[in-house]
């Protein structure tokens, strides 16, 4: 197996080319093979459904080479569990659970070089992906549906890596509707944010904290990711009809458990953000941002966390707990971790 010409503590969270993707089509009422590719591109027709009406869904988790050199994938049953309800929610055909883990598992083995060493902070990036490719002008769900996994080698999401990120928030900007797809993994949700993250961006922050689109009292997403706040030894996250529910907070909030803190679930008015004593993004790309400072671009009101340029402590222990599970550094007690058995060479 030759090694691929790549730097891997240098990686970014970007594209690399690897050696295979795996493709799954529903057709005639049922799942065909699953087939293996090395083009990067989908042949397509000009009328597919998912290109005028937006049926499409999409995943994210990861495969991590452990400390004992195993291959661990985190927890892809919820990933499975997360597309199905995607693909119900725009009247997508889903793939079933099996299905979809035997696919992660092809797509891992197939790309087996491609997976970072250990003690790099590198990781396999899996995007398992749902497009509806009948040929149609009318507006109407698709008969005829494509499942497509890519991975990726990827390095940290934020460039500088676990240390607190400067956040932003305007009710200029929703992320989605009150009643609308904020809850299921869709490629619109992300197309709706771009024009908040680009200001974000272009004003010097790392990503726009949504408040919800209705009332705008509460808080809602960060950026792409789950919002998080600590304090009194309680984790606090958002429970809200628009926010994804992200298996890395639902991780995080086991995990908070096991280290003796409280775990609430409920609606953060936005007031509550000056009582934190810290607050963090959450996801499979960062796994824990935490959060310096939030500035509220309408009324000038500037909210900070903890010392400059240092991650709270429950977050921190939140974090290392995490990444130790998934780097087989510590016991994997809840059995998130799938070890992938590759055939002997």
């Amino acid at each position: 197996m030759n090694e691929p010409n790549l730097e891997w503590e240098k990686l970014s969270f970007s594209y690399t080319k690897t050696d295979y993707n795996v493709r799954c089509t529903y057709k005639d009422g049922k799942w065909g093979p699953i087939e293996v590719s090395d083009s990067e591109y989908v042949p397509m027709h000009i009328a597919a459904a998912c290109l005028h009406y937006g049926q499409e869904s999409f995943e994210g988790l990861k495969a991590f080479r452990g400390k004992d050199g195993k291959v661990r994938v985190f927890r892809m049953e919820e990933n499975a569990k997360r597309f199905i309800r995607s693909a119900e929610g725009i009247s997508m055909q889903p793939m079933p659970v099996e299905l979809f883990c035997e696919m992660v598992r092809k797509v891992v083995k197939l790309n087996e070089r491609f997976i970072p060493p250990y003690g790099t902070g590198a990781s396999l990036y899996i995007r398992p992906l749902e497009i509806g490719i009948s040929a149609q002008v009318g507006v109407a769900p698709a008969d005829e549906y494509m499942v497509i996994m890519l991975v990726t080698p990827v390095g940290p999401y934020f460039k500088n890596g676990f240390k607190p990120i400067k956040v932003c928030m305007s009710r200029e900007y929703d992320r989605v509707a009150p009643k609308g797809t904020g809850s299921i993994k869709i490629g619109g949700n992300y197309a709706a944010s771009l024009n908040a993250g680009q200001k974000a961006h272009e004003l010097g922050y790392s990503v726009m904290l949504y408040l919800d689109p209705k009332e705008k009292e509460y808080l809602d997403e960060c950026g792409a990711a789950n919002f998080f706040g600590v304090k009194d030894n309680t984790y606090i996250t958002p429970d809200s009809s628009t926010v994804l529910p992200s298996i890395t907070n639902m991780s995080l909030c086991e995990l908070a458990k096991d280290l003796g803190m409280k775990v609430e679930r409920r609606q953060i008015p936005l007031s509550e953000l000056e009582t934190f004593e810290e607050c963090s993004a959450c996801g499979t790309a960062a796994v824990c941002s935490p959060i310096g400072r939030i500035d509220d671009l309408d009324n000038g009101k500037v909210y900070t966390y903890g010392e400059e340029g240092k991650a709270g402590e429950m977050t921190t222990k939140l974090y290392d707990a995490l990444r130790g599970i998934q780097y087989g550094e510590v016991p994997d007690e809840h059995g998130w971790c799938e070890i992938i058995e590759f055939d002997e060479k």
